[in-house]
C-alpha cells in the first residue's frame, strides 16, 4: 500500500508508485540530459515559497534523510497537511497561469514535481494511522479527509490546468514527444477526465459534494472495523487451548497479559483466530471465536458498518452515471487489464464452478470423520483431520520449521538469489522508527555494494493498528526527481511470542510475508523516469507480489533457512513431498473462500440500483452463486477494508485472481526450465515485468516475457481443478 500523488489530478487514493534503483529509465525514456532540462523548466514555472510546518520539510539524516518519526505528533500534522495543501495550490495555479504556451515539460513535468512537500508529510500521516492509529489520529483523520479530497478535486476542476494538460496530450505527435512522454501525457489526460475535469460548473460542484461524502465515509468504516478488531475472546481455562501447539498457546497467555486478563486471549485477527479454528478442540470455544471474527462491523452497535457501506454505495453509483458510466465498477475499470466487469466476471465465473465442486468433496471427506454437519467454525478443524489422515501431514509438524526471523532471512536470501538484492541488519536505533518493535534493514546491490534503500519490518500486532498485512513506501525514486535510497516496509499482525521464545508461524503466515514482500521487491526494481509511471494498474498489483509466494518451499531455502526451531534440522524432504502432495487440498475452501468475496464485490457494484439493505444484498448475492453454506466469505461486506476505505479495491477485489492467472503461468515458467532460481528467467522478469512500472502497457509487456498471453490453466492446475 502506498499513498503517491494523492492531491495531483487523477492520483490514485492507493496507488503502486514509482520506487527504483538508481539509473536510465526503460522502454522509449527520455536520456538524463533531457530529464535534468525537463525538471529545470518545471521547478521554474513553480518557485515555491519553503515550508514553515516541521513535517513538511526535506527530511534529513542518513540514507538521503529519514521520517523524523520522533518529531511526529497529531497537533504537527495537522499543521502539516494544512499548509501543505496551500502550498501545493501555489505550485497548482502557478502552472495552470503560466503565460507561456503549454508544453510537456512546464506542464506534465511540473505536475509530476508539485506538492513535494505535502507528499512527505501524507507518507507519515499514512503510517500513523493505518501502524499506530489510536484517538487522536482517529480524530484528525475524520477531521482531515475531507479537507484532503477537496484539495484533490480542485486540482481536477481546475480549468485551465485541465486544458494545458489536454492541450499537450492532444497534440503530442505534432510536439515531437516520444512514446513514453505521450503515454504520460495522455494518461494525464484522461485521468483528468475520468475524475470529473470535463463537467460543467454544476456537475463538478455536485461531484465534490459526493467525494467530500464518500471521504468521511471510508474514514468512519475504517475507524469503526478496528474497533470491532481491538477485542478478544477470553479462554478461562487451559482445557479450552487443548489441541493447540505450544507456541499458540505462549502467544494467547502473552496476549492476555499484555491487556491485564486473566487466562488466554485470542485475539480477533486473523493470524490469532485461524490457528484456533484450525486446532482447538472445543467446538463451541471455535464457534464463539468464529462468530466474533466474523462478525466485525456487524453487530447492531455503534461499529456496525452496514449504514455506511449503504451510503458508499450510493454515492458511488451517483458519481457513476454523473461521470457517464452505467455503475461503478464500469468507472473502476477504465484502467485496469481487465477494461471491463463483464472480463472480470469471465474469469471469476470458470473458477468458481470447479472451486464449488471440490468443496463438495472436501466437506464429504470431513463429514465422514466428524459425523456430523459440517458448520463453518468446524472446517479448518475438520480440513487438518482429512489432511492428517489422507496425507499423514500436521501442520504442526509444519510450524516448527517457520521461526518469523529465519523466514525473514529466507525472504532475503531469495531477493539476492533472483534480484541481486543484499539486506543487512542495522543495530537498534541507528535509525529512527515509529515504533521501538520495528527493525530496519540496509539494502545494497550484491555486485557493486551500491546503497539501494532501507527496509523497514514491522511485524506486530499493537491496539489502534489495522488489521492485515501490507507493504508501504516512505520515499520512491524515478530519474526524474533523483536517486535518494528507496525507503519501504513491510507490515504484519503476529502476536509476539514469551519473552525469550522463538515465534512460530504457519505455512500459510510464511507465504503472506514472502507475498507482501514481493512488492517490495517490485519498488526496489523498479526503474521509471516519472514518478506516475509507478502506478501499475490494480489488476497488475498483486502479480510480483502473488508470484514470490511460490519460493517459499523451495529446497535451497528450506535447506539454508526453514529448520527445526529445536533441532536445528532443515525441513526433511519426506515432509516436503507431503505438503507437495496435499498442495491443492483444502483448495475448495480457499477459493470459495476468496473468489465469494469477489464476486459480491462485483455484483454489489454492477447493480442498477444500489443495495440499501446491506445484509440482505449479502445474502441474496451469496445464494445466487450456491455459496456452500459450510464457508463463509474470507471478508464479509461489513468488515471488508478493501472495499469501503477507499475506492482502491472497489469492484477490484477480482485483481488478485487476475493477478494469479500471470503468477502461475510465470511459476511454470520458472520450473519447466529446470532451476527456479533460473537466473535467465529472474532478470528477464525483473527487466520487463518489475522494472517498468507503467512506461508499457503491462498486458504487452507480458507477451514480451512469456511469448504469449498468461494460460488460464496454469492457475486452474496450481489450484488443482480441471483444466478442460
Amino acid at each position: 500500500m502506498h499513498r503517491r500523488h494523492l492531491l495531483i489530478g487523477g492520483g490514485s487514493l492507493l496507488a503502486l508508485s514509482a520506487c527504483a534503483t538508481a539509473g536510465t529509465g526503460t522502454g522509449g525514456t527520455t536520456n538524463p540530459m533531457n530529464l535534468r532540462e525537463e525538471e529545470a523548466i518545471a521547478r521554474a514555472v513553480m518557485p515555491s515559497a519553503a515550508p514553515r510546518a516541521e513535517l513538511l520539510q526535506p527530511w534529513t539524516g542518513p540514507y538521503g534523510g529519514v521520517p523524523p518519526w520522533d518529531k511526529v505528533t497529531p497537533a504537527k500534522m495537522r499543521e502539516a497537511l494544512l499548509e501543505g495543501i496551500e502550498l501545493q495550490r501555489a505550485d497548482i495555479n502557478a502552472i495552470a497561469n503560466n503565460a507561456d504556451a503549454p508544453t510537456f515539460a512546464n506542464t506534465i513535468v511540473a505536475m509530476e514535481l508539485a506538492g513535494e512537500p505535502i507528499d512527505r508529510a501524507f507518507n507519515i500521516f499514512s503510517v500513523m494511522t493505518s501502524n499506530i492509529g489510536g484517538d487522536e489520529w482517529d480524530r484528525l483523520e475524520a477531521e482531515i479527509s475531507s479537507v484532503l479530497t477537496a484539495a484533490f478535486d480542485e486540482i481536477t476542476f481546475n480549468e485551465k490546468l485541465f486544458q494545458r494538460v489536454k492541450a499537450v496530450a492532444d497534440n503530442a505527435d505534432a510536439a515531437g514527444l516520444n512514446a513514453q512522454q505521450k503515454r504520460l501525457a495522455e494518461r494525464r489526460r484522461d485521468a483528468f477526465i475520468r475524475n470529473g475535469a470535463a463537467l460543467d460548473a454544476a456537475g463538478k460542484a455536485e461531484l465534490g459534494r459526493i467525494n467530500a461524502e464518500l471521504s468521511n465515509a471510508f474514514t468512519a468504516f475504517g475507524q469503526k472495523v478496528v474497533a470491532d478488531e481491538n477485542t478478544w475472546t477470553v479462554i478461562e481455562t487451559e482445557e479450552g487451548l487443548r489441541g493447540l501447539d505450544a507456541s499458540s498457546k505462549a502467544a494467547a497467555a502473552a496476549a492476555a497479559r499484555a491487556r491485564n486478563i486473566q487466562g488466554w486471549a485470542i485475539l480477533n485477527t486473523r493470524s490469532s483466530v485461524d490457528p484456533f479454528l484450525t486446532f482447538a478442540d472445543d467446538r463451541a470455544l471455535r464457534e464463539k471465536v468464529w462468530r466474533k471474527f466474523v462478525n466485525r462491523g456487524d453487530n447492531g452497535d455503534a461499529n456496525d458498518t452496514k449504514s455506511t457501506i449503504a451510503r458508499i454505495v450510493a454515492l458511488r453509483h451517483q458519481r457513476a452515471r454523473l461521470l457517464g458510466f452505467t455503475n461503478h465498477a464500469e468507472w473502476r475499470m477504465q484502467d485496469t487489464m481487465a477494461k471491463t466487469p463483464a472480463a472480470a466476471m469471465e474469469l471469476m465465473e470458470r473458477v468458481w464452478a470447479p472451486a464449488k465442486a471440490r468443496v463438495a468433496e472436501e466437506v464429504a471427506d470431513m463429514k465422514a470423520i466428524a459425523g456430523h454437519d459440517i458448520e463453518p467454525w468446524d472446517y479448518l478443524y475438520y480440513a487438518e483431520k482429512v489432511r492428517k489422515a489422507k496425507y499423514d501431514l500436521d501442520q504442526n509438524e509444519i510450524k516448527p520449521y517457520f521461526e518469523l526471523h529465519a523466514v525473514r532471512e529466507a525472504s532475503f536470501y531469495m531477493a539476492e538469489r533472483l534480484y541481486g538484492f543484499k539486506f543487512v541488519k542495522l543495530p537498534k536505533g541507528s535509525v529512527s522508527t515509529f515504533e521501538p518493535d520495528v527493525t530496519t534493514y540496509e539494502v545494497r546491490d550484491k555486485a557493486t555494494d551500491r546503497l539501494i534503500g532501507l527496509y523497514y519490518a514491522d511485524d506486530f500486532a499493537r491496539p489502534g493498528k489495522r488489521s492485515g498485512a501490507w507493504m508501504t513506501t516512505y520515499r520512491s525514486f524515478s530519474n526524474l526527481t533523483g536517486s535518494k535510497p528507496i525507503l519501504a516496509s513491510n507490515n504484519n499482525n503476529f502476536v509476539k511470542a514469551e519473552e525469550g521464545q522463538p515465534l512460530l508461524i504457519s505455512l500459510d503466515d510464511a507465504e503472506t510475508l514472502f507475498h507482501e514482500f514481493g512488492h517490495t521487491l517490485h519498488y526496489y526494481s523498479s526503474v521509471v523516469d516519472y514518478p506516475s509511471f509507478g502506478e501499475t494498474p490494480r489488476d497488475f498489483v498483486e502479480y510480483p507480489s502473488q508470484v514470490h509466494e511460490h519460493w517459499v518451499l523451495t529446497r535451497p531455502i528450506l535447506d539454508g533457512y526453514m529448520k527445526h526451531v529445536e533441532t536445528g534440522q532443515p525441513m526433511p524432504q519426506s515432509l516436503v513431498d507431503k505438503i507437495e502432495a496435499s498442495s491443492t487440498f483444502n483448495q475448495g475452501y480457499a477459493t470459495v473462500s476468496y473468489l465469494s468475496s469477489a464476486i459480491v464485490d462485483m455484483d454489489m457494484h454492477t447493480q442498477a440500483t444500489p443495495p440499501t439493505d446491506i445484509a440482505a444484498f449479502e445474502k441474496a448475492s451469496l445464494d445466487r452463486i450456491g455459496m456452500p453454506k459450510e464457508i463463509v466469505m474470507r471478508h464479509r461486506l461489513p468488515q471488508f477494508n478493501h472495499l469501503f476505505t477507499s475506492d482502491a479495491y472497489s469492484a477490484g477485489y477480482y485483481s488478485y485472481l487476475w493477478s494469479e492467472t500471470m503468477d502461475a503461468d510465470t511459476w511454470a515458467y520458472f520450473e519447466e526450465s529446470g532451476d527456479v532460481f533460473n537466473p535467465d528467467i529472474a532478470t528477464r522478469f525483473k527487466a520487463l515485468m518489475l522494472a517498468p512500472g507503467n512506461t508499457t502497457d503491462r498486458g504487452e509487456a507480458y507477451r514480451q516475457f512469456r511469448g504469449r498471453n498468461p494460460d488460464v490453466a496454469a492457475l486452474l492446475k496450481v489450484r488443482g481443478f480441471p483444466t478442460h
